[in-house]
């Protein structure tokens, strides 16, 4: 099997190594694959974004454990790899991450910072590219086929080039997974966090992928792995030793995506106008609670925050769904769907609160949250009928006079009834 030479990716320079190090800079981080610049399906995922943005602002912090999250009755939204190194790792239960490292330095997350820095992430990758399709805050695909003669560079000698324009621009650090498909690249990415460069081509996937367990798969989570279990399927090498007909009389047209993946096979194309597919907000309580006269202003203030982020988005939505969380962590999600889309936080509420009213059985809950899912154009919201035309009317200016009294003297200027803890509607 025949090598380039390897590609330095702190000099991004091309030529022979020496004692395993780039004869340049003396750099051991260096790319070696027989089909590295053949490939132009990439991820790029952003190494423990928040948290390397904090280190980032503040130097101090730059050899400490940190945790970004909530309080002690929150979650750790990410971490910083000392900070791994202990055990803690996101959706941790705060509680659990500080007994784990109890010196850990905690920081509430600033979502508007990171919003602002995963935009200049995504704006240099427009710099390689039109074809960007973001997966969220801090990572994206990206496609580079026919860019070699724009950049005067194979994809991958251009992406390397990027990792250090964002550490160098931004101050922050990148891991890239490099592959000829989606699914191969995104598993690439998570090869040699922090700051990694992994390449997986053609010639290896089925090799590479057959002792791997089922959960690898995009979608295999617990239930799913069990249910595999059960036919026979733990490891992806179980997959491929089966044929596709038998894997899809086994498990029907799910079985066709996984054999396909199993077998390396995956010809979804990179797409810049994905769409976001929900918009949600939650919280978590200081103590849990199961009584209406405090939950449903908690949910009404929720549905305030989705309503003015559809707004911002020009989205509409046309379903709602409720995700509560039990003392005893037992997740709860309950949806309607098939709504008039709506941008109102007044059409929001009256369907989250009758999905509300429905579980509160006695069960105390630490966490709330609302989501917007199944979203339209702002053309489409709210033309239906509340209370006949002029309701609908009146329910919309009230609204946007609320909107624009708190835009202009901020979030508290304005606090609707059933906010301030009213039990009636």
């Amino acid at each position: 099997m025949h090598f380039a030479d390897p590609l330095c990716r702190d000099c991004i320079t091309t030529g022979p190594a020496r004692s395993g190090r780039c004869a340049s800079c003396g750099s051991p981080r260096l790319l070696a694959h027989p089909e590295r610049d053949a490939l132009t399906i990439a991820h790029i995922d952003c190494d423990a974004f928040y948290a390397a943005i904090e280190k980032r602002d503040d130097p101090s912090l730059a050899d400490k454990p940190l945790i970004v999250g909530g309080g002690r009755r929150g979650v750790v939204a990410t971490c910083c790899y000392i900070a791994r190194t202990y055990g803690v790792h996101s959706a941790m239960p705060m509680f659990k991450a500080l007994a784990a490292c109890p010196h850990a330095t905690v920081i509430p997350p600033d979502m508007q910072k990171y919003a602002r820095v995963g935009r200049e992430v995504r704006a240099l990758l427009f710099e390689l590219t039109p074809l960007v399709e973001p997966l969220s805050i801090d990572e994206a695909f990206v496609d580079l086929t026919g860019t070699e003669r724009l950049h005067r560079a194979s994809a991958a000698e251009t992406l390397a080039r990027f990792a250090r324009r964002v550490e160098d621009e931004i101050g922050i650090s990148v891991s890239i997974g490099l592959s000829y498909c989606k699914f191969l690249a995104k598993i690439a990415s998570d090869f040699d966090k922090p700051r990694g460069f992994s390449v997986l081509g053609r010639a290896e996937a089925k090799a590479f992928l057959a002792d791997k367990s089922v959960r690898t798969i995009w979608g295999i989570g617990k239930v799913a792995e069990s249910r595999l279990a059960r036919e026979g399927f733990r490891t992806i090498g179980d997959l491929q030793r089966r044929s596709e007909i038998e894997v899809m009389k086994l498990l029907g047209n799910e079985g066709r995506r996984l054999w396909r993946l199993a077998n390396g096979l995956d010809d979804r194309t990179v797409n810049p106008e994905r769409e976001t597919k929900g918009i949600s907000a939650e919280t978590t309580f200081d103590a849990d609670l199961s009584d209406a006269g405090t939950l449903r202003p908690i949910l009404f203030r929720l549905c305030e925050k989705v309503a003015k982020r559809l707004k911002a988005a020009d989205l509409a939505a046309a379903s709602v769904t409720l995700k509560l969380k039990s003392g005893d962590f037992k997740l709860r999600t309950r949806s309607r769907s098939g709504l008039p889309a709506t941008q109102l936080a007044s059409r929001l509420f009256e369907n989250a609160d009758a999905l509300l009213k429905a579980e509160l059985d006695g069960t105390r809950y630490r966490l709330i949250g609302i989501g917007a899912g199944d979203l339209v154009d702002a053309a489409e919201a709210d033309r239906g009928d509340l209370t006949g035309d002029a309701g609908l009317a009146r329910v919309k200016s009230r609204e946007a006079a609320v909107d624009a009294l708190r835009e202009r003297y901020g979030a508290d200027a304005v606090v609707r009834g059933i906010a301030l803890g009213s039990n009636g509607r």
